[in-house]
């Protein structure tokens, strides 16, 4: 299965969400984004058996205390300024939580902060810390980040003579990973299969994506499922730096 979102589509599902005193906006990519900034007793019942992926902005001053989600998921600092717990968090950041792992606060800067939350399944909503505590299930907490991943404008992508790509997380046993490949203008490439993951995303960076005949623009999304074969990425004429995030094998 793959579930593509170009921004321009992506932005005709544009809604504000009320957390903790502010109104956050967040923009539907894959799935259903959340209806609540939090956790309701037997939400449960909306599960709709698909993964989740969402673009939040964050607006200046706003923080998101320390919580934590049932299901693993990254999360990608596209645009402003804010921290992520103890981390800067500028552009590009990525960050990974299992399920279950608290972590947080999000805190947004001067200008707000915008970031993708891109998971592996369908969550009921942020359970909050220290109260969920007794919702917490122990013994599989992990989390990873990285920030200061580069991403390039049109004349540094224009000058490109070779595809590229970088390590973000390095390849774990269970199928985590994370890298960022660096694309000229009409380059391709087959990204890894799939089939020894729990399903990644694509995220296209900067520059554009062709796919199926669609153009795939700076913020574009794709989820691919560990049952499809190799993804081939081509870049379009302004070159592509685009993200692969897997998700360890449930």
């Amino acid at each position: 299965m793959l579930l593509a979102t170009p921004t321009s589509e992506a932005e005709k599902s544009q809604r504000q969400v009320h957390v903790n005193g502010h109104d956050y906006i967040l923009r539907e990519y894959v799935g259903n984004m959340p209806l609540r900034g939090k956790y309701v007793e037997g939400n449960e019942e909306n599960d709709n058996g698909m993964p989740q992926g969402f673009l939040v902005y964050q607006p200046p001053g706003s923080v998101t205390p320390p919580h934590f989600h049932e299901t693993n998921q990254f999360q990608v600092f596209v645009d402003g300024t804010g921290s992520m717990g103890k981390h800067a968090a500028a552009p590009l950041t990525v960050q990974y939580a299992n399920g279950h792992t608290p972590y947080g606060p999000i805190v947004a800067g001067e200008t707000g902060v915008r970031y993708f939350t891109l998971r592996q399944q369908w969550d009921p909503g942020a359970k909050y810390m220290p109260e969920s505590r007794d919702k917490l299930q122990k013994g599989n907490q992990r989390t990873r980040i990285k920030a200061n991943i580069p991403v390039y404008d049109d004349a540094a992508r224009a000058d490109r003579r070779a595809v590229c790509v970088e390590s973000i997380f390095d390849s774990e046993p269970d199928g985590l990973s994370a890298g960022i490949y660096y694309l000229g203008g009409g380059d391709s490439l087959t990204l890894p299969n799939p089939s020894e993951t729990g399903g990644e995303y694509l995220v296209v960076a900067s520059g554009v994506m062709m796919h199926d005949g669609k153009s795939f623009d700076r913020w574009s999304t794709i989820y691919v499922t560990q049952d499809e074969a190799a993804f081939d990425v081509q870049a379009g004429s302004e070159g592509l730096d685009l993200l692969l995030l897997e998700f360890p094998r449930l």
